[in-house]
């Protein structure tokens, strides 16, 4: 399973702010520290301001914040937030045309190793995968000190 780029982007957004002073950041900041289009980053940042999951505010001084506390931000529902289909296979879709759906076993399949990635992500926090505070700091150019 292969996620899009606002999947992707969502969690580096995440990062970012988990290991940001204040956990906070502007969204050209977010973008420069990982080098990504902020065009790209406004439209992700949007997504998780609709989910509650970051706070946005205009004006000088503004930007993004975290809204909850990363431990209580499961990767399984950023990546719910942020894709529209799960359907690896096309039985597990709206549409389906397959001409074997259901009498074939690939259905059941599936679903159980769909529903076991999510088990997985939704027991993994934003505060698992950013545990490594003063790597992703130095990865960021956040470091104490820089006024980054």
């Amino acid at each position: 399973m292969r996620h899009t780029t606002h999947a992707d982007f969502a969690l580096r957004v995440l990062l970012y702010l988990r290991v940001a002073p204040g956990r906070h950041g502007s969204v050209a900041a977010i973008a420069e520290a990982h080098n990504v289009s902020r065009n790209h980053l406004l439209k992700v940042v949007q997504r998780l301001a609709s989910a509650d999951i970051v706070e946005t505010t205009r004006g000088r001084g503004g930007g993004v914040r975290l809204v909850r506390d990363p431990s209580s931000i499961s990767v399984g529902e950023v990546m719910r937030v942020m894709e529209k289909d799960f359907a690896v296979v096309e039985c597990l879709g709206a549409a389906r045309f397959c001409r074997v759906a259901g009498v074939c076993g690939a259905r059941s399949v599936f679903s159980r190793a769909l529903d076991a990635y999510f088990e997985v992500l939704d027991g993994s926090s934003l505060e698992d995968i950013a545990a490594n505070d003063f790597g992703l700091r130095g990865a960021l150019g956040l470091v104490p000190g820089t006024g980054s």
